[in-house]
């Protein structure tokens, strides 16, 4: 079997009846295309009423994660107070987190190496430094143990606790929340939530996105739904949202002159870029229901090479599926295989304690991460992907990994 086109990692979708196009031409029929804009703010309004309503799951509020409509009425969030602030990236919503978290020069922040370098540059734009944590074997993410022994040896080593914790739900899975809330409580360290991969993802019919003090979004091309490129970050009270905007649009004081007191950020999201992620809300339910579907019939397919058997504590939306193999091989060259029959993978990701640009950072390290580089790859999984791509994927998986264990 044979595919006779490109089958692509996560390739964005719009929807079927066009909203993005609609609210697209809204901003560019009203000139409304600056980094402000009805867009922007139904966009946030969007976001906030999915983690209000997902964080009822289970009470008969998750009919529905595709909210459009009337924005005119207040909101009273009685479970979950939930506000979002939409920025041009994931990465600044980070640096925006570590600025209210008051992350400054020479502070220490503890960081999951098992993730891309957006989770621990911007500790690095603020002065700070990066120390890296491993993952537990479940869900991949932050090791809450080793989370407890960095805290501890940082205090005895520099006298002081580390600043803040950034913990990632990697590729759409939730990190272990109540240990890891535990162990930030028990320090008193606050917890910086990157949930970029995890829009839709639970830990306990809780969402993510809503486990940290702050917490961040991802709406890249490539993520559950998208604004082309963009991010949020999610807040729970009103003005600590007010204070991320306010640095957001360069910290200008409410003169009619241009007055600053503080370095600012031109780090807002563009009424055009937010009239596509307000079209895209009304397909998330439709793109999660895909990515859970294409996961099961990877893991059908696939057998138990396939990660994802968890219990119901965890429930991802498998923004990505990835497959861990048996026997080692050298997953750059299974991946660039991989192309030749038009398939894009990936390896998964290289910890961050054995990029180059960190190789002083300190790391508390078990090598179960860099275990996972060595042995695992991302398979495509976004709306693109059909039944058929699946088989044909698996189909060439068993043929190439048959002959690279014959090798």
């Amino acid at each position: 079997m044979k595919t006779n086109h490109r089958i692509h990692l996560c390739l964005a979708k719009m929807s079927d009846t066009g909203m993005e196009q609609k609210y697209i031409q809204e901003a560019f029929d009203s000139n409304w295309v600056a980094p402000l804009g009805p867009n922007v703010d139904a966009f946030e309004e969007a976001l906030a009423r999915h983690f209000d309503r997902s964080g009822m799951k289970g009470n008969g509020a998750e009919k529905s994660h595709s909210i459009e409509g009337d924005f005119s009425t207040p909101l009273r969030f009685a479970r979950n107070d939930v506000y979002v602030a939409a920025v041009s990236s994931c990465t600044a919503a980070i640096h925006l987190a570590l600025l209210l978290l008051g992350v400054g020069k020479d502070d220490e922040v503890l960081c999951q190496s098992f993730s891309f370098c957006a989770s621990s540059n911007p500790v690095v734009y603020c002065g700070a430094k990066p120390v890296f944590i491993d993952s537990e074997e479940e869900t991949w993410n932050m090791s809450p143990e080793l989370l407890e022994t960095a805290i501890k040896d940082r205090i005895a080593k520099t006298g002081r606790k580390p600043k803040a914790i950034i913990v990632v739900d990697l590729y759409g899975m939730p990190a272990k929340w109540d240990e890891i809330t535990a162990v930030s409580r028990k320090y008193d360290i606050p917890v910086i939530e990157d949930a970029a991969n995890a829009l839709g993802s639970y830990y306990k019919g809780k969402p993510c996105g809503t486990f940290g003090d702050l917490a961040t979004l991802s709406f890249n091309g490539n993520k559950i739904i998208t604004t082309s490129g963009g991010g949020a970050l999610v807040c729970k009270d009103l003005e600590t949202k007010k204070r991320a905007i306010f640095l957001a649009t360069q910290a200008k004081e409410p003169y009619l002159h241009y007055e600053h007191e503080t370095i600012g950020y031109n780090y807002r999201m563009s009424n055009i870029s937010a009239g596509i992620g307000r079209g895209q809300m009304t397909v998330l339910d439709k793109h999660i229901a895909h990515h859970k579907h294409v996961h099961q019939l990877y893991t059908e397919l696939l057998g138990d090479i396939v990660k994802g058997n968890f219990n119901n504590d965890f429930d991802s939306n498998f923004w990505l599926t990835t497959i861990l193999f048996k026997q080692p091989l050298d997953t750059e060259v299974f991946c660039l295989d991989l192309d030749k029959s038009g398939i894009e993978a990936r390896p998964l990701w290289k910890p961050m304690h054995l990029q180059p640009v960190y190789k002083d950072a300190p790391a508390y390290t078990n090598g179960i991460s860099e275990k996972l580089y060595k042995t695992g790859i991302c398979l495509p999984s976004g709306p693109w992907v059909t039944d058929e791509d699946v088989r044909y994927i698996v189909e060439t998986i068993h043929t190439l990994y048959t002959q690279n264990s014959q090798l």
